[in-house]
């Protein structure tokens, strides 16, 4: 990490709940967590967002994920790229994941999961060059406004996120990282993963 933030044995009041909660759930502090820490102010209002989205995701954890990997590829970020290929590697099996990580049309998907990725992707990119008609495709495959909603609000969310995260230096954490040091560095983008030999 690049700026000093709030360790788990120096925290305090919210920041230590929400560490013990993440410890409770994980076994560690991820440093996506942590790195809010430089701003005390702003790690619970973050947090309470990413869940509300989240949890509330109109279409579903597994869609939600998918999103924010396709996301986090055409940031780029490479610690969002590492943790959500582990995530969705556990879901999917790790051929598939490798699959989205490389090209979403063609690993396999229905049109309306690659409409929704392609519209997840234009956002990460330049949402500028996003049109009507581009919102009639995902109606047209039975998308609601709630559902382009919730993909714009999951792909716009991990681009203000994983550019924060890259800023800041946050690395992946060894146990997101794939076995293979090729998959590694392609999913890093250009960033050296914490633990990475």
């Amino acid at each position: 990490m690049f700026i000093k933030t709030i360790g788990p044995e120096e925290a305090t009041g919210d920041i230590a709940a929400l560490y013990a909660a993440e410890m409770e759930a994980m076994g560690m502090v991820m440093q996506a967590t942590r790195c809010w820490s430089a701003r005390p102010d702003i790690i619970l209002p973050v947090e309470r967002l990413l869940h509300q989205i989240r949890d509330g995701f109109s279409l579903g954890l597994l869609n939600f994920r998918l999103i924010t990997f396709v996301a986090a590829r055409h940031v780029p970020s490479g610690y969002c790229s590492q943790v959500y290929f582990r995530l969705l590697s556990d879901a999917l099996g790790r051929d598939r994941a490798l699959a989205l990580a490389r090209d979403h049309r063609t690993a396999g998907l229905g049109e309306p999961e690659v409409a929704m990725l392609d519209y997840a992707v234009q956002i990460s990119r330049d949402a500028s060059r996003i049109t009507e008609a581009d919102i009639q495709r995902l109606r047209s495959l039975g998308f609601s406004d709630l559902n382009i909603a919730d993909i714009a609000l999951a792909a716009s969310f991990r681009a203000f996120l994983s550019r924060y995260f890259d800023a800041v230096g946050a690395q992946a954490e060894p146990r997101f990282l794939d076995a293979d040091p090729a998959v590694r560095d392609e999913l890093a983008m250009g960033q050296r993963p914490a633990g990475a030999v």
